[in-house]
């Protein structure tokens, strides 16, 4: 004896091999846009994936950045917090990063397309301020590099290397900073080899 549908559509979605879709939107599904990309110093295009690490999100931009070669960010879960931690230049730091990017410890890695001492791209390394610490924003503005940090981070130093390797001899920055829009700031030129910076106590 046959069972009995007395519905003819379940009929027609069990005979076609598929599943019923109800109308309406499924419960608990919410979307959220995080952060839009503007194609300025945020960047845009963003192609690869995210790196969670606790409550922050990173990643990049293909090309966007005040030199429009890419970006390195970060924004929290709840889309507050964006900051662009790294612009790309298309000189030795490299351009257009397609990748996705891979955290050690408090470093990322990545690569770029293009860009770097042959014109043929990078791999690259960004050592994150420490999870407590305080949050250090680089931004280049032509032939100078500006940094900048909470008035608030007492015992801080601003300190650079030329070289990430695992010995790094990190030296203070001669230069104290001034007071600009309630953060501490400090300009350097930008010459000679490629420097990195960080906030040590």
């Amino acid at each position: 004896m046959k069972p009995r549908i007395k519905h003819p559509s379940l009929l027609l979605a069990l005979m076609a091999g598929v599943g019923l879709i109800t109308p309406g939107q499924a419960p608990g599904q919410t979307f959220t846009t995080l952060h839009a990309f503007s194609g300025g110093s945020d960047g845009a295009q963003p192609l690869a994936g995210l790196v969670l690490s606790s409550n922050t999100l990173y990643g990049t931009a293909s090309t966007g950045g005040t030199s429009q070669k890419g970006t390195v960010f970060k924004v929290n879960k709840d889309g507050k917090g964006f900051a662009t931690l790294h612009t790309f230049t298309g000189a030795a730091d490299g351009s257009v990063p397609y990748a996705g990017l891979v955290l050690s410890s408090n470093i990322l890695y990545g690569t770029t397309q293009k860009g770097g001492s042959t014109g043929q791209g990078t791999v690259f390394s960004l050592a994150l301020a420490p999870v407590n610490g305080p949050q250090l924003t680089i931004v280049r503005s032509e032939a100078n590099v500006s940094l900048t940090w909470p008035t608030n981070a007492t015992g801080f130093a601003l300190q650079s290397t030329t070289n990430l390797v695992p010995r790094a001899v990190w030296t203070s920055v001669s230069q104290g900073p001034v007071v600009v829009n309630g953060q501490n700031a400090v300009t350097n030129s930008i010459s000679g080899p490629q420097r990195f910076y960080r906030l040590s106590q």
